[in-house]
């Protein structure tokens, strides 16, 4: 019979979610947020291009941020170029480049297994081929078996994993929670706060009972990332954001991890998570807005210089509105010059070609000016601003 010594050592692996009900008013609060959020994140159209863009940068962050926490030094652009085959790292750091690629290839696979609609559902078994897909052809000491549960004791920075005798056990019945009612609601609303939780408890409790010789943190954050992406109310970009909050805020991650085992607890720590996703998720949506205004903007352009007869002063007029930075208000030495087509037109045009083509721009309300230099007026594609916004003070 086994003897459950962990309940003696480790008396915080106690399987429940009780302390969600201990949250905060306004921890509550950013969990509606967050869905709200990730609900218009859902359902912004991009460009198919843009889109692709928005998802590569955050695969990138979440790789290397989840492989930084454990010491590799490989830099975004870097893990970026892992991914597009552009970059060999050299044989001195080669085991890292093995390191990032096998979370790459982790993140990307459970991606494709969600948008094939495969159920995915939590097990030992898949939790120990994480471990062993995260490990396969790194290093590790002699000991370490990828994917098999440990048989002796360790200790990380001062932090002892549960007994081994009992790891196997822990893993199964941590599946097993992570699969019961605990985390199921048939309210909507209810059910995206237990979605959030269930992957900040995965995450938490594969580092405290710590069942690998290697490897947990990153098999943690690899487990807490397919609850995100599988439960269908967080889109996949924002499925990466807590590796790369945990990444950015490692002082105080580690200090959470710690105070949860301490006091047995783990309210501070899902709130500090969910403080993390938020801010994360705030960030894609300013980045989305920015790409949707730009397409909206190029769109206006292109509809209010058609109403212009065609012409070659048309083509380049139009050049000169889009070349013209969002909020930026440039110098009239500097406008001709701000890319090379535009420097090539104006090489070939009369000295008041460009007040010629800045006094039709500011007729068609297109450009604004602004005391000695000149700006797009790309505001007044921003439905709710004030009306002072549209206009321009300096007629």
């Amino acid at each position: 019979m086994l003897v459950n010594r962990y309940e003696e050592s480790h008396p915080w692996i106690t399987f429940k979610a009780t302390d969600i009900n201990d949250l905060g008013p306004s921890t509550w609060m950013l969990l509606g947020e967050a869905r709200s959020k990730c609900e218009h994140l859902a359902g912004t159209p991009l460009r198919p291009d843009i889109a692709r863009q928005l998802y590569e940068v955050t695969l990138v962050k979440g790789a290397q941020a989840t492989t930084a926490i454990e010491g590799n030094t490989l830099t975004e652009d870097q893990v970026a170029g892992i991914l597009h085959g552009t970059f060999t790292a050299p044989p001195s750091r080669a085991y890292q480049q093995r390191e990032v690629q096998n979370v790459l290839d982790a993140l990307t696979n459970i991606d494709a297994q969600v948008m094939l609609g495969e159920q995915l559902p939590v097990t030992s078994a898949l939790i120990c081929g994480y471990n062993r897909q995260i490990l396969e052809g790194t290093e590790f000491e002699a000991h370490v078996v990828p994917g098999r549960v440990r048989d002796y004791s360790v200790t990380v920075s001062g932090y002892r994993g549960a007994p081994a005798e009992n790891c196997g056990h822990l893993v199964e019945r941590l599946a097993e929670w992570l699969e019961g009612d605990t985390f199921r609601s048939r309210d909507p609303e209810i059910q995206f706060a237990l979605a959030v939780a269930s992957a900040v408890y995965a995450h938490l409790y594969i580092a405290w009972i710590h069942p690998f010789g290697d490897g947990n943190g990153r098999t943690a954050r690899l487990l807490e990332f397919l609850i995100f992406a599988r439960c269908g109310m967080v889109p996949l970009p924002a499925a990466h954001l807590l590796s790369n909050h945990y990444n950015l805020t490692r002082d105080r991650y580690y200090r959470e991890l710690g105070e949860s085992s301490r006091t047995g607890r783990t309210t501070n720590f899902l709130a500090y998570a969910l403080q993390g996703f938020v801010d994360g998720v705030r960030d894609q949506i300013a980045s989305v807005r920015e790409q949707q205004l730009s397409v909206t903007w190029t769109n206006f352009v292109h509809e209010t210089m058609g109403l212009f007869p065609t012409s070659p002063s048309r083509e380049r007029q139009r050049a000169l509105v889009l070349a013209m930075r969002s909020g930026k208000v440039i110098s009239r030495s500097e406008l001709s010059g701000l890319t090379p087509k535009l420097a090539a037109l104006y090489a070939k045009a009369g000295p008041r070609t460009l007040s010629r083509d800045l006094n039709r721009l500011r007729d068609a309300q297109l450009i604004l000016k602004r005391g000695t230099g000149w700006q797009s007026n790309d505001a007044i594609i921003k439905a709710f601003l004030p009306p002072m916004a549209h206009g321009d003070p300096n007629p």
